[in-house]
């Protein structure tokens, strides 16, 4: 009996706990917070739960939605990249009957526009990295990618500069936060050896379509601080009002003018003048951004100004820059030469012979006629040519052809040394090789098993200026097609820095073998 009474007395504690156990859990509850929150596409929200009811406060997180983010046992929720509603959950540990869930509302990343401008005057061609992939390739000196549309966000940036034999980083890589709704500038700037990005930043726009906004950047390093001067054209700079002064890598904030015709000055701040535009029209409806760039060209102003419309990049020039010309005698079996402007009388450049090649004379921007006759007479003209010269060029004019076919050839020119390499320009002058392949290999090299760099290249015709490593290279010049047939070999000795242009001509009188007339670094 004793025995029977224990038995059911155990049994029936154990039912008072199993009772007891069943009333704690309906006291369990959990709360999450925040129980509402609007957050970006792919950017991260800390849930925190709170349970009730229990010593056990542990949770478990889950996203209730397939493919609407995730979120760590910490409650930390990543979004998704798409917008949408999604709901997170807390669980409690104690009873999985118990929850708790956040409402997300998910919106899309604001979009941030990137522009990027090479505005160092001596580094190479440059490729754009972002995040590992190449966005925009072979940008020169004074170019735009133009605006590259991104969502908000911060991104890895390098620029890699092309350069013979192995290209090279040569800003970054730099983690560049970008902000929503911003536009941003990114201005390779100094020489190569200091180059540096310089991050341009803008949240305004252009709020009246009748009129121009500017923005003016300082990007030239070895300029000085200057005064900025926009009036109207012919104004007393006396009694003008600057827009401010600046120093490299400064920029004045953005105005807003009436669309028109103006005149852009600089001045040191002693109020010397350093750059004048000249009559320029601003149209109506552009947000611009206006950098002083190193002028690399004709003229003595140390800046050009680059105007950033976009995609666009027009270059204004100091209006008294002018252009630079010169001039090579190229016809084999021609007598030496004066060459007369405008119809004078007085040789501009008297007794040129061939194979031989003048300085480079300044003359205002204007539209000349050239004739060339036997030195010493005024006729006959074997060349008449019109040719216009624009302000801040440079031109080499040949005569080439024999004596009875001769005519004008005008080149423009690009003079800008780039540090990292050589640049090599071919011209064509040989009437007698006919077309041709350019080899252009190591000093020693033998072409047999080479492609040519330039193949079945006519009279007249240039390469371009091509970019090379410092060295000893052959340059071999065969007739199309035959390889084994050497017309021209020149061994080039290249430096950093330097700029070369080599013309293939005949020999005096039309005889073989032909040669070259070299130019800049080649020059005699």
């Amino acid at each position: 009996m004793k025995l029977i009474r224990g038995i059911f007395l155990a049994l029936l504690s154990l039912a008072l706990v199993a009772c007891g156990g069943d009333d704690d859990k309906e006291k369990v509850s959990v709360s999450i917070s925040p129980m509402t929150v609007t957050i970006k596409a792919g950017t991260a929200q800390t849930f925190l739960a709170s349970v009730a009811g229990s010593k056990n406060t542990a949770v478990t997180w889950k996203v209730d939605e397939a493919n609407g983010g995730m979120v760590t046992a910490g409650g930390v929720y990543t979004a998704p990249l798409t917008a949408g509603t999604y709901h997170v959950t807390a669980t409690s540990s104690a009873d999985t009957k118990k929850s708790a869930t956040a409402t997300v509302t998910v919106t899309p990343l604001d979009k941030t526009m990137v522009r990027v401008f090479h505005a160092s005057p001596d580094a190479p061609k440059v490729n754009l990295w972002v995040n590992d992939a190449v966005v925009a390739s072979g940008l020169d000196y004074q170019k735009s990618t133009g605006y590259l549309a991104l969502d908000e966000g911060t991104y890895k940036v390098a620029v890699e500069g092309i350069i013979p034999g192995g290209n090279a980083v040569v800003i970054g890589p730099v983690n560049l936060p970008l902000a929503g709704k911003t536009d941003y500038d990114v201005i390779a700037v100094n020489s190569v050896a200091s180059i540096e990005p310089l991050v341009i930043n803008d949240t305004g726009s252009l709020s009246d379509t009748t009129k121009v906004r500017v923005r003016v950047a300082h990007l030239a390093a070895a300029a000085p601080m200057v005064k900025v001067f926009v009036t109207a054209p012919g104004a007393d700079l006396a009694s003008a009002n600057a827009l401010g002064s600046f120093s490299f890598k400064e920029t004045l904030p953005a105005v807003e003018v009436a669309a028109g015709a103006y005149q852009i000055r600089v001045t040191l701040v002693d109020n010397t003048l350093v750059f004048d535009s000249g009559t320029v029209n601003l149209a109506a409806g552009k947000d611009l951004l206006v950098g002083a760039v190193p002028n690399v060209g004709a003229g003595s102003s140390p800046i050009n100004l680059a105007v950033l419309d976009g995609a666009e990049v027009a270059l204004l020039y100091d209006q008294s820059a002018g252009a630079r010309l010169r001039v090579i005698h190229n016809a084999a079996d021609a007598p030496a030469v004066d060459i007369l402007v405008n119809n004078g009388t007085t040789p501009a450049i008297a007794n040129l012979a061939f194979p031989s090649s003048t300085d480079y004379v300044s003359l205002p921007a204007a539209s000349y006629n050239f004739k060339v006759t036997p030195a010493g007479t005024l006729t006959p003209a074997v060349i008449d040519a019109d040719v216009a010269l624009v302000n801040g060029m440079e031109y080499s004019l040949l005569a080439v052809g024999t004596l009875a076919t001769i005519e004008p050839l005008v080149l423009l020119d690009n003079n800008r040394a780039v540090a990292t390499e050589a640049r090599v320009r071919l011209v064509h002058g040989s009437t007698l090789a006919g077309n041709v392949d350019i080899y252009v290999v190591a000093a020693g090299t033998s072409i047999a098993d080479q492609t040519p760099a330039f193949a079945n290249i006519p009279l007249k015709a240039t390469t371009g200026y091509v970019s090379l490593a410092a060295g000893n290279h052959d340059v071999v010049i065969t007739p199309t097609g035959q390889p084994g047939t050497e017309a021209i070999k020149a061994t080039l000795m290249l430096e950093k820095g330097m700029v070369y242009t080599a013309i293939a001509r005949d020999g005096i009188n039309l005889t073989l073998p032909l040669d070259v007339i070299g130019l800049d670094g080649l020059a005699p």
